[in-house]
């Protein structure tokens, strides 16, 4: 038995090996389809290496969390692999058993959950002797996770812990005070904490994965050394074990989340005293979709003001012409909703009302004026030269394919990428900024200093 195992490990080291030597796509042609039941599979065939990727996505994210009990996603993802149920002749595995059981076959499977999604993540050779193996396996784990009580006690324990510690931490209290500011009653802006993890049982998560985990609304994305007829079957196990959709006219929804509301207090500034020798200061407001039109426009505008670094409009002013600051920096989250824009710095306590009002200024000025034409070339020439280092491996090939699956992008949209970066102009980035952000309205946190504490 050690022999097959010694073998798969040695040809996933190969893989890897033969992966670094190989060019960056020039275009990834997606195929796309959906199954009779409902699922859509996104498929990019690739015969340099003998493995494949599979990302399977469901509407699981911790936007789903209830008011109360935030925090049961994550629970539900990482107790996703702690154990298997028996079901039928299969006995429960407990979770030492399922992670022999993976590592006997040099696969792995996991879950893991973000602010939208809840995915499961899958790994293998594509040799035809392992993989019907490895698909069965996971087709078993994705149907039926054990959820033991005494593994989610000692999670909740472990987790809790972790939570008190993260708190006397002033970046972790000011990036919750900056949520709250900017999200209000959003489950984007919902905190874990230890009374809302204390309200989550078993019971929660069997219900949660029940609702979530439905071959129906399943987005699955494949990189590897498949054809579309093998693609679809190996889908077709993987989901063969879960309930069909209950509804004959097809995936019932899942109750509808609000957008992000206008913030309740625009312009607003909360100074939380800390005893940190550094004040935490974080301003920002809503963002925008994914799916946004002016996504693209708002990368590159980002890279030329806080995005790129020792070359961006914020690094010149705050650092090396002030010196407030050894790090400043301004991005994009955007999601199913309008995610936070932010800028971020940390400066003396003494300078932090000067830091602030000079991000400000920068950040008016960009929105009014935009780039400058050679502030754009650069930026333009930095994304589109790095744009290759985005899908110069399998996973990284294939977190952008789920990224189109999940956010309905187009099917060619990493063949158009560089066109698209290469047809923005300077005005193009100004209105673009101009119709997302509002200077006057950001919200500011300024978090620290021990002369702050009573």
């Amino acid at each position: 038995m050690k022999m097959p195992q010694f073998r798969v490990r040695n040809w996933g080291m190969v893989a890897l090996v033969l992966w670094a030597t190989a060019a960056a796509r020039a275009e990834v042609p997606i195929t796309h389809w959906t199954q009779p039941g409902g699922a859509q599979v996104y498929l990019v065939q690739s015969t340099v290496l003998p493995m494949v990727d599979v990302q399977i996505d469901f509407d699981g994210g911790s936007r789903r969390d209830p008011a109360d009990k935030a925090g049961l996603a994550s629970a539900t993802a990482s107790m996703a692999s702690r154990g298997l149920a028996a079901a039928g002749a299969e006995p429960a595995l407990d979770e030492n058993a399922l992670g022999e059981a993976w590592a006997d076959l040099g696969a792995s499977f996991g879950a893991s959950v973000s602010a939208d999604r809840m995915g499961f993540s899958l790994r293998s050779l594509t040799d035809p002797e392992l993989l019907p193996k490895v698909v069965a396996l996971a087709a078993r784990q994705l149907a039926h996770p054990a959820f033991p009580a005494p593994v989610w006690q000692r999670e909740r324990d472990q987790w809790m812990a972790a939570l008190r510690e993260a708190d006397t931490r002033p970046a972790t209290v000011a990036a919750k005070a900056f949520a709250a500011a900017v999200y209000g009653a959003h489950p984007y802006g919902y905190q874990t904490g230890e009374a809302s993890l204390a309200r989550i049982g078993v019971a929660d998560m069997q219900a949660f994965y029940a609702q979530t985990v439905r071959r129906c609304s399943a987005k699955v994305s494949i990189v590897g050394n498949v054809s579309q007829a093998q693609a679809d079957a190996l889908v077709t196990q993987l989901l063969a074990r879960l309930a069909p959709s209950a509804s004959a006219t097809g995936c019932a929804a899942l109750p509808p989340v609000a957008d992000v509301a206008p913030m309740a207090q625009p312009g607003s500034v909360q100074t939380i005293p800390f005893a940190s020798a550094q004040a935490h200061v974080l301003i920002g407001q809503p963002g925008i979709r994914r799916n946004d039109p002016d996504f693209l426009a708002l990368t590159v505008g980002n890279y030329v003001l806080g995005g790129g670094g020792f070359v961006s409009r914020l690094m010149a002013q705050v650092r090396e012409k002030r010196g407030l600051s050894y790090s400043v920096y301004s991005y994009f989250a955007p999601g199913l909703h309008a995610g936070a824009f932010t800028v971020g710095l940390q400066t003396r306590p003494d300078q932090a009302a000067q830091a602030v009002a000079l991000v400000q200024e920068v950040v008016a000025r960009f929105v009014a004026d935009g780039p400058t034409a050679q502030e754009l070339q650069a930026a333009k020439d930095n994304l589109i030269g790095g744009f290759a280092l985005r899908l110069d491996s399998n996973r990284k090939l294939l977190d952008n394919v789920a990224n189109i699956a999940w956010n309905g992008l187009p099917l060619d949209y990493l063949d158009t990428w560089t066109a698209s970066v290469e047809r923005l102009s300077a005005e193009d980035v100004r209105q673009a900024f101009a119709r997302v952000l509002r200077p006057q309205d950001m919200v500011t946190v300024v978090l620290g200093g021990r002369d702050q504490v009573p």
